[in-house]
């Protein structure tokens, strides 16, 4: 018989959460879009400040290449007898019509920022940034957050008791203070980042892993293995794995998350990638400075950041009711 309408699917005799269904629809709908979309819109519109700027959403653009190399791109191009006049926000320029080598029509479906750039081609890019900067992130502190919590919590007493007060040191100052007084001080790119999104943000998940493994350690089923004779690495991938998963994931799911909007601060805050690389806190701040002209630019990124938040939300959410 098949499942009735509206039925939630299960895997393993237990029923997937709602929301884990449409938090990974959405991060597998992201990521696709972020890792094909480039391939798939193909090359667009070079970039002309001076007549493309900020050019609403859907607009269609002409760009006319011209015989001596310059390339003009214009959502208004007129024409006028034998000259041509390409219309911008901050220049107006009449060239005659044998002066262009060719010229096409090109839509761009999310407009274009103040220097006149495709935002949709940006976005992509930066999103793809982004994921990768977050991923790599979230594998390092998830790395040193099962390690610290593993050693605190079958290292013994004294050592149990020297790494907990250095997490809890650590974690008594801001995070994202402390990620940002680093940012400031070393300089900016993708390997630094990466490196200080992922020793920033593992203390938590080190608490976590501890207090997991204590509780597990305690239970009858795992001191009667241990009785038998059951070989450590077998009570471990029996007993101890299973019971540890599932708030692990829900934790990195929920981490990520906190990486993905710490990342767009650093980048708005001019503290994370170069300017010349298109992150999405990077086009949030770029577009504020024309908010008042354009809404686009801005928010455009941002909801982007929004979207990918709450898929990652909502992905811990349904880990959990699992």
């Amino acid at each position: 018989m098949g499942r009735s309408q509206g039925q939630v699917p299960m895997i393993a005799g237990r029923r997937l959460s709602r929301r884990l269904i449409t938090g990974s629809a959405g991060l597998l709908i992201i990521c696709s879009a972020v890792i094909l979309g480039p391939y798939l819109l193909g090359e667009g519109p070079p970039s002309d400040p001076a007549h493309s700027a900020l050019a609403p959403p859907g607009t269609m653009l002409r760009v006319l290449e011209l015989h001596d190399g310059r390339t003009l791109v214009s959502p208004s191009v007129t024409t006028t007898g034998d000259l041509l006049i390409v219309d911008g926000p901050y220049s107006l320029e009449e060239i005659p019509k044998s002066a262009v080598s060719s010229s096409r029509i090109v839509r761009s479906w999310l407009g274009t920022d103040r220097y006149g750039r495709d935002l949709l081609r940006l976005m992509l890019k930066g999103g793809r940034l982004s994921l990768m900067i977050t991923g790599l992130g979230a594998l390092i502190s998830l790395i040193a957050g099962l390690a610290v919590g593993l050693g605190a919590a079958t290292g013994g007493r004294w050592i149990d008791a020297l790494l907990m007060r250095g997490v809890d040191a650590l974690m008594a100052f801001p995070t994202l203070l402390l990620l940002i007084l680093c940012a400031a001080v070393l300089d900016p790119g993708p390997a630094t980042l990466v490196v200080l999104l992922g020793l920033t943000s593992w203390m938590g998940l080190a608490r976590l892993v501890r207090g997991q493994v204590l509780s597990v350690r305690e239970r009858q089923f795992v001191m009667a293995a241990r009785v038998a004779g059951t070989p450590w690495y077998r009570v471990w991938s029996w007993h101890f794995l299973p019971e540890i998963r599932g708030p692990v994931a829900q934790d990195v799911a929920l981490r990520l998350g906190d990486l993905v909007l710490a990342e767009a601060t650093l980048s708005y805050l001019g503290l994370g990638l170069p300017p010349t690389t298109p992150t999405w806190g990077l086009l949030v701040s770029e577009g504020h400075r024309v908010m008042m002209d354009a809404w686009w630019p801005a928010t455009l990124p941002g909801l982007a950041i929004a979207s990918l938040v709450i898929c990652f939300a909502l992905i811990g959410d349904g880990i959990q009711e699992l």
